[in-house]
């Protein structure tokens, strides 16, 4: 996910104009959750800083900081003394999906299993771990990465319900994994179940990942509270942004608070400008997502681009397919190779490269 997670973590990164951890506890709270453990490492006072107690979110929040990784359970059982009694939700902070918490959670409670994961299918599982499972949903085996045109199947979609007792499996204050450590030894005991959610899913580990995690919420993909914003053309322009008469806003598209799109410019379809965001005149902006404070010089073209906060594209300038970290520059009249990725600070300009 780098540079746009150069200097902000994953769970936080902004996914239309909201923290990305808060599309999984807006679900929590649609399925009657009510506190949420962040138990974070890399950059947490930031995940702090962004997401406080909860209230904005419906919930209670607490914090657990890891002195050193220590891996998908050792991040778990690091939270055990602050955990409440009975079973507990588990997500990984990377995953987009709208998965029905309480069906899930009834399943397990049913089948009276140790842990359930939740699975989900893929069109091509190479980057992803496969689980198959066998008539009565316990999980029989675990396939690692196959090779590319194994066809559809099931992964781990990086939720999971587990019974406080799982905790007792994982050592303490050492790196452990949960995927390795954890869920094989379960499976051995048949104490292990998956469970088969149909709704969305998406994991955010690629720039191209993260990208279109904001058209499928344009487009009302996977439920969220964003989703529930946009009008009937599919768009949605806060009250305080400044659109001229003479601009052109293409559904669906996002315009945050105090982003301006001048006369002559083109912003859409498929595209999110950030608070503050300026799109100036003429300028064409499509599929892409301009990150608060991003600037779109006079006549440019952006397409099917990042631009992390602060970052700016010249007058007459044109990208596409790039990445700009925050506060990145690319010169006016510029056109660097499409796909070029800029790390925070990085200009381009008079054809070069400058740090």
């Amino acid at each position: 996910m780098r540079p746009i997670t150069s200097r902000t973590p994953k769970p936080v990164t902004p996914l239309v104009e909201r923290p990305f951890i808060a599309y999984i506890l807006d679900n929590l709270v649609r399925h009657g959750v009510e506190r949420a453990i962040f138990s974070s490492g890399y950059l947490a006072e930031a995940i702090e800083a962004a997401i406080g107690d909860g209230s904005a979110y419906g919930l209670r929040i607490d914090y657990v900081r890891e002195a050193e990784p220590l891996g998908t359970a050792g991040a778990i059982a690091n939270c055990a003394d602050v955990l409440d009694d009975g079973p507990l939700f588990v997500f990984n902070g990377d995953v987009l999906s709208d998965v029905d918490l309480t069906a899930m959670a009834a399943a397990h409670a049913a089948r009276r299993a140790a842990a359930t994961i939740c699975l989900t299918e893929v069109e091509e599982p190479s980057r992803y771990g496969l689980v198959r499972l066998n008539e009565d949903h316990l999980v029989a085996e675990f396939i690692e990465k196959p090779e590319t045109g194994a066809g559809r199947a099931l992964i781990n979609a990086g939720v999971y319900v587990l019974d406080r007792e799982v905790l007792d499996l994982v050592p303490r204050g050492v790196e452990f994994s949960i995927e390795r450590g954890v869920f094989p030894r379960l499976a051995g005991d048949e104490a292990l179940y998956g469970f088969t959610d149909a709704g969305y899913w998406r994991d955010i580990g690629t720039p191209e990942s993260y990208l279109q995690a904001h058209f499928d919420v344009l487009a009302g993909a996977v439920r969220t509270v964003v989703g529930e914003q946009l009008d009937d053309r599919g768009r949605f322009v806060a009250p305080t942004a400044a659109i001229a008469p003479e601009a052109r806003l293409v559904a669906p598209v996002y315009v945050g608070d105090g982003a301006v799109v001048e006369a002559g410019a083109r912003v859409g379809p498929r595209c999110v400008l950030g608070a503050g965001a300026r799109v100036r005149a003429g300028a064409r902006v499509s599929e892409s997502v301009i990150q608060a404070d991003g600037v779109i010089g006079a006549h440019a073209e952006v397409e099917r681009s990042v631009l992390v906060r602060g970052a700016r594209i010249g007058a007459g300038a044109r990208v596409t397919d790039a990445v700009l970290g925050e506060a990145c520059e690319v010169g006016a009249r510029e056109r660097p190779a499409a796909g070029i990725r800029l790390s925070p600070g990085e200009a381009v300009t008079d054809g070069a490269l400058v740090l």
